[in-house]
C-alpha cells in the first residue's frame, strides 16, 4: 500500500472515505442490520451510527462500494426492524413515544445499559431515514417501501411530548425516573434535532420552543474571534453533515449579518489559533494540529506529564477555548472540516499522518490520540473505531466534493418545513425573511 505522502488531495480523500464507509459492513448484524457503536468486541448498536450509515448508502452507491440493490435491501432491514421493534414504557423495549434508546441490543434490538431514550440520538437516526427516503425514489417496490416506511417512522416521533418545561426539548427520558433533569442550553448539536421536531406535520415541536432554546445562546469573542460559542468542535459540524447552513439565516444570524455555516468556519479559525498558542503545552498543538472535540480519551486521573501536573479524561466532550482539555485530540476532526475550508483541512491532516502515522490503520482514523501521555514509547492511541467518526468524516468528505448529501435533504419536505418553522429563509431556501 502506497504512503499517504505519496498520495495526490483527490487520493488521499478517495482512500480514506472508502475505509470509513467499511466501518459499516465490518461492524453490522446479519440478522437486524444495525450498526454498533465501535469496533470493540461485544460493542451496542448505537442509533446515531444507524443514522449516519443510512446516509453514507448513497454515496456507497455512487461511488460502487454497494449496489443499489443491496443498498435498497440493507435500507428496508433497518427500517423494518425499527417499525416492528416494540415502543412502549417497558424498560426492555426499544424506543417509546416514536424515540429510540441511545444503546441497543445488536441481535435483539433491546434497551441495554440502562440507557436513556435519546432524543438527539433519535433524531441522527432519523435524517438517516430521511435521507434514504429521498435517495430511493424509483418507482421500484422495495424503495417504493422504503420511502413509505420512512414516512411512517418519522410521522410517529411524538415529539411535543418530549418539552416537559420551558418549551424547549429535554435531553432524555427513563422509564424508571422520568425526563432526565437536564435539557439543551447553548448553541450545540441540538440545532437538527429542532429543525426535524419542528417539521412534523403530525406532533410537532411548538414553535417557541426553538426560540427559547435560542434564548441560551452565547456570542463570544474569543481569541480575536467573534462566534456563536460552543466548545467542542463536532457541535458545529453533526447539523451541517445533513443541513446546508449556506446563506440560510434564522432571525438570531440575520441579527448577527452571519449564518451557521460561517459561524463554523469561524470556529474552526478558533480552534486553530488555540492549537497554535498552546497555553497549556500540550505535545504536538499548532495550527495545523487541532481538533479538539467528543471522543475517546486516557482515563487515568491525575498524573505527571510533559513537565506538569495533569488530568487525563476517558470519553468525554472537550472543548476550546475554557476546556476541559488534557491534549487529547481527535484524529478524524482536522479532514471533517473539508467543506468549510479545503487548505486547513488538509493541511493538518497530512501534517497528522505525516508525524504520527500511527493515527490512521487500515485507513480509518482512530477515536482520540493524546501525544502528551506518552506510553510504550509513543502517545496514547485509543482503541479501535468508533462509528460516530467514520460516518461523519464520510458525509462531510462527499459534502465537499459534490454536496450529494445536502442535495438530498434539500429535496425533503420534513427538512424544509422545519427549516421554515424555525425562521429560516434566505439563500436557497429563498424568501428575504
Amino acid at each position: 500500500m502506497r504512503d499517504t505522502r505519496d498520495l495526490s488531495d483527490k487520493e488521499l480523500i478517495a482512500r480514506l472515505e472508502k475505509a470509513a464507509f467499511s466501518y459499516f459492513a465490518e461492524n453490522a448484524d446479519a440478522h437486524t442490520g444495525l450498526i454498533a457503536d465501535t469496533s470493540r468486541e461485544g460493542s451496542p448498536c448505537s442509533v446515531a451510527v444507524v443514522g449516519f450509515a443510512l446516509s453514507c448508502f448513497p454515496a456507497a452507491v455512487a461511488h460502487g462500494w454497494l449496489t443499489r440493490e443491496r443498498a435498497a435491501a440493507w435500507t428496508c432491514k433497518i427500517l423494518d426492524f425499527f417499525e416492528s421493534s416494540e415502543q412502549s414504557d417497558d424498560p426492555s423495549a426499544t424506543g417509546y413515544k416514536g424515540f429510540y434508546y441511545h444503546f441497543l441490543d445488536m441481535r435483539t434490538g433491546k434497551r441495554v445499559w440502562n440507557c436513556e431514550l435519546s432524543l438527539i440520538d433519535t433524531a441522527l437516526l432519523i435524517a438517516g431515514v430521511l435521507v434514504a427516503a429521498a435517495f430511493f425514489d424509483s418507482d421500484d417496490s422495495g424503495e417504493t417501501r422504503i420511502r413509505q416506511t420512512a414516512d411512517r417512522l418519522y410521522r410517529r416521533i411524538v415529539w411535543s411530548w418530549a418539552q416537559p418545561g420551558d418549551g424547549t426539548f429535554a435531553q432524555g427520558w427513563k422509564p424508571e425516573c422520568g425526563f432526565l433533569h437536564y435539557g439543551w442550553e447553548g448553541y450545540n448539536e441540538a440545532a437538527i434535532l429542532y429543525i426535524l421536531g419542528l417539521g412534523s406535520p403530525t406532533f410537532p415541536l411548538a414553535a417557541q420552543g426553538y426560540e427559547a432554546w435560542r434564548m441560551t445562546y452565547q456570542w463570544e469573542n474569543l481569541l480575536s474571534h467573534n462566534v456563536l460559542y460552543s466548545g467542542p468542535l463536532f457541535t458545529h459540524l453533526f447539523s451541517h453533515a445533513w443541513i446546508d447552513f449556506r446563506g440560510i439565516q434564522d432571525r438570531f444570524m440575520r441579527q448577527k449579518k452571519s449564518d451557521y455555516f460561517r459561524n463554523t468556519q469561524e470556529t474552526i479559525a478558533l480552534h486553530r489559533e488555540y492549537g497554535r498558542r498552546n497555553c497549556h503545552e500540550f505535545v504536538g498543538y499548532s495550527e495545523n494540529l487541532w481538533g479538539i472535540t467528543a471522543g475517546d480519551g486516557p482515563q487515568l486521573g491525575e498524573m505527571r506529564a510533559h513537565g506538569r501536573d495533569r488530568r487525563f479524561f476517558g470519553y468525554m466532550a472537550r472543548g476550546v477555548p475554557y476546556g476541559p482539555d488534557d491534549g487529547t485530540i481527535a484524529p478524524w476532526a482536522m479532514l471533517a472540516t473539508l467543506p468549510f475550508g479545503e487548505a486547513a483541512a488538509l493541511a493538518g491532516t497530512r501534517h497528522l499522518l505525516k508525524r504520527y502515522p500511527q493515527v490512521c490503520r487500515d485507513g480509518k482514523f482512530s477515536s482520540g490520540f493524546n501525544p502528551t501521555l506518552v506510553i510504550d514509547g509513543q502517545g496514547w492511541l485509543s482503541e479501535g473505531w468508533y462509528g460516530l467518526d467514520q460516518g461523519l468524516l464520510l458525509m462531510m468528505i462527499e459534502n465537499h466534493l459534490n454536496e450529494s448529501i445536502w442535495r438530498l435533504t434539500r429535496r425533503s419536505p420534513y427538512f424544509i418545513a422545519g427549516l421554515r418553522r424555525a425562521g429560516f429563509a434566505g439563500g436557497w431556501l429563498g424568501d428575504d425573511g
